[in-house]
């Protein structure tokens, strides 16, 4: 492993009940984050991220896919999915980025599970014991507004200035109880309406 890592860190959250409703099938939320030592702190304005890329995004990705599945019971077990990173305070943005907005990194996750859709992300600069928030969204279809869910974890002693966090989420469901549709019965509305309102005009 060409990134130097200080902890592993898991998050677990299990969720009853929701508006005061219990749901017979609890949602499982799973936040995997591994710190590791910025590889381009200290050094400057860096040009080319790219060797530090090359040399330990894969290695790193397949530890944690792997670390993460095994949390979620496997990857099938896996519906909803994202990812998130956070840079010390002297560190840029770009470093975090660096480390998760590559395909070296995010193949491992999408392979794993069979993903079509994309992994939805954040990326900031924090300090130890910020809040870190992980978005995530069906694994297959990014239109299912049941599973747009954000896993939210904190770190005490992370990241110091020269560290960057980086998170994986996972879900094996959605909301307990979502009833405000998805993206595709909201195209079929607008059209309705828009048909209907076509044709008061043209009368």
């Amino acid at each position: 492993m060409s990134f130097e890592i200080r902890k592993i860190v898991s998050y677990i959250e299990e969720t009853h009940i929701e508006g005061n409703k219990s749901s017979e099938t609890p949602v499982t939320m799973v936040g995997l984050a591994v710190i590791i030592r910025n590889p381009w702190c200290g050094k400057g304005f860096v040009d080319d991220l790219k060797p530090e890329i090359k040399a330990g995004c894969s290695e790193l990705g397949k530890l944690m896919v792997e670390r993460l599945c095994a949390l979620m019971g496997g990857a099938e077990a896996i519906e909803a999915y994202g990812k998130a990173a956070v840079v010390g305070a002297d560190g840029e943005i770009e470093h975090a980025s660096a480390v998760i907005h590559t395909l070296r990194f995010g193949n491992h996750y999408r392979e794993a599970v069979k993903a079509k859709s994309y992994l939805s992300f954040t990326n900031k600069r924090g300090g130890p014991g910020t809040s870190i928030q992980i978005p995530m969204m069906h694994k297959d279809d990014e239109g299912l507004r049941s599973h747009y869910i954000t896993l939210e974890m904190r770190i005490e002693d992370a990241p110091r200035a020269d560290e960057i966090v980086v998170v994986l989420g996972a879900s094996d469901g959605g909301r307990l109880h979502p009833r405000i549709g998805n993206r595709y019965s909201d195209l079929e509305e607008l059209a309705a309406e828009n048909g209907i309102n076509n044709d008061a005009t043209n009368h």
